[in-house]
């Protein structure tokens, strides 16, 4: 039905499925980025920087209308839509386009064959690195479940299609087809493919998950939950385990399977000597990376330059990694770790959960946002709360996405933590940013078991289970209160920030069980003391 939609012969001319050097001479011939001394791609994406969230509909149709979580996302009408796809058409006509035939889920039973027309021929490059590039016989009988079509230059009309602005991210969920205008933002392109998964996949009793995963040695697998900024990316990238992935995920019958078939990182102040897999994989050729300042004379890369914008980017293959998973594939996993930069200090570094705990967490996928990476944002440090870790991308119910975690936990014996990377001693402003090196130990002591049967506490704020000590770790570091030079500052930045959870989980309170709303943090003065 979809290549009905959106027809190949719909432009005036076409180039399918370029390989990474055609497309890179194409971007450079038609003046759309420049090469790096690295040999990386480098692009500008103009006004917008960042992903258009207010921008961004679903139609509303007989399918969709019981099926999606209106509160979170704008809908359009099918008119309005159909007004909007006619547009598309014809200005596609007048173009010449790139199109990408290419594969979301590395899982064969699952997997989605996805089109994707791009009127840049460094988008067309961007998602032939993110999304799953077919092998030999692939193609034959291509048949796409999906097609997205992007017209950086395409202005939509308010009143007439029905959008907020003249940019616009339309999903049709039942026509398979998305319809981006009016930001050269790469990211919607892959963010469109996500959000249509998470619709579609919890029908087949899949779990879509917005989570990095990796492998040990011993074929025990993990997944990390995390919003931007919170170490999804870094940490997973571990030279000791093999990298499925760094962003979006599956788990079915099987156990988990990767989405993509490339990484999405972000690169602002990216290190070479504590990042070096990621920082190699940015300084490539055929990465594309977004809104990364370049020297002028030398053509090198500034990645400590945040001008542009703090949400600098690098798109490459998952083979830029060199221990990345050739299938995607895993097992189900061990261990699930839940991401947090707590930029108010109160976190500790590292909390064992139980399944209660971990679905309130889920559900509640907080970290907090520090002055300056936003435009607007005061000297203090801002709560964020985004259910299962991926709100904006979340067409359907938490609770859906919420039950469907809790049983899969309860049916493989998952053990799940809390980790906080960010910042202890004080809030952001006075204290300091958690030392990585204390967030590996942590972590690998978690996965490899070390943890396990370990003396812990009870944490008396939120609950849940802290280790008292490991080698190498200031057993200061392990209990926050402690770090704080003022303990009684400590204590209601703490009860700041357990309001702050209690307000939040407000909205979900009835559609947890008893056990779920148990698990939500509590002050006890006296323990604190």
């Amino acid at each position: 039905m979809s290549t009905e939609i959106f027809p190949l012969n719909a432009c005036r001319k076409l180039s399918i499925n370029n390989s990474t050097p055609e497309l890179v001479e194409t971007a450079i011939r038609r003046n759309e980025g420049r090469l790096a001394a690295s040999g990386s791609f480098v692009v500008e994406t103009g006004q917008h920087t960042g992903r258009s969230v207010n921008d961004k509909f679903i139609v509303r149709d007989a399918d969709t209308d019981p099926a999606i979580w209106w509160d979170n996302n704008k809908s359009m009408t099918e008119e309005q839509f159909d007004r909007l796809l006619h547009d598309f058409l014809s200005f596609a006509k007048l173009k010449e386009l790139f199109v990408q035939d290419l594969f979301a889920g590395a899982d064969p039973v699952h997997r989605l064959p996805t089109r994707v027309f791009c009127e840049y021929a460094w988008h067309a490059l961007f998602i032939r690195n993110l999304l799953r590039r077919p092998g030999p016989g692939d193609l034959e009988g291509f048949e796409p479940g999906l097609t997205i079509v992007a017209l950086p230059s395409f202005r939509a009309a308010p009143d007439y299609h029905g959008t907020r602005s003249e940019t616009v991210i339309a999903v049709n969920l039942t026509r398979r087809i998305v319809l981006i205008g009016g930001t050269s933002y790469a990211g919607e392109i892959k963010k469109s493919v996500f959000t249509y998964l998470n619709y579609r996949l919890p029908q087949k009793n899949v779990m879509p998950m917005h989570c990095s995963a990796n492998v040990g040695s011993n074929g025990d697998s993990a997944i990390f939950f995390g919003l931007s900024g919170t170490g999804k990316t870094t940490l997973s990238a571990d030279p000791a385990r093999t990298l499925l992935g760094d962003d979006e995920h599956g788990w079915s019958e099987a156990g988990i399977f990767n989405f993509e078939g490339g990484c999405y990182a972000k690169t602002i102040r990216l290190s070479k000597e504590a990042e070096p897999e990621i920082y190699a994989a940015a300084s490539r050729f055929g990465t594309v990376l977004e809104n990364v300042a370049l020297d002028p004379a030398t053509g090198g890369t500034d990645f400590d330059d945040g001008r542009l914008t703090e949400n600098t980017r690098a798109a490459y293959p998952l083979d830029a990694i060199a221990n990345a998973s050739p299938t995607g594939t895993a097992g189900h996993p061990k261990n699930i770790v839940m991401l947090t930069a707590d930029a108010f200090g109160v976190l500790p570094p590292i909390a064992k959960l139980t399944p209660a705990q971990a679905v309130y967490h889920f559900l509640s996928g907080y970290t907090a946002k520090v002055a300056g990476t936003e435009k607007g944002m005061g000297a203090e440090p801002q709560a964020t709360f985004s259910t299962c870790f991926g709100a904006p991308f979340m067409p359907r119910h938490p609770a859906v996405y919420g039950t469907l975690l809790r049983r899969l936990i309860a049916e493989h014996g998952v053990d799940c933590w809390l980790v906080n990377t960010g910042w202890t001693g004080g809030k952001y402003g006075t204290g300091s940013r958690m030392p990585i090196k204390v967030t590996r130990a942590l972590l690998n002591a978690a996965l490899s078991g070390a943890l396990k049967g370990a003396p812990m506490r009870t944490d008396p704020l939120f609950g849940f289970q802290v280790p008292l000590s490991l080698q190498g770790v200031d057993p200061k570091l392990l209990t926050p209160r402690e770090t704080w030079t003022d303990p009684k500052a400590y204590d209601a930045t703490a009860e700041a920030l357990v309001g702050m959870f209690e307000k939040n989980f407000a909205k979900y309170e009835t559609l947890v069980d008893a056990e779920v709303r148990n698990a939500r943090p509590g002050l006890d003065p006296a323990a604190a003391a």
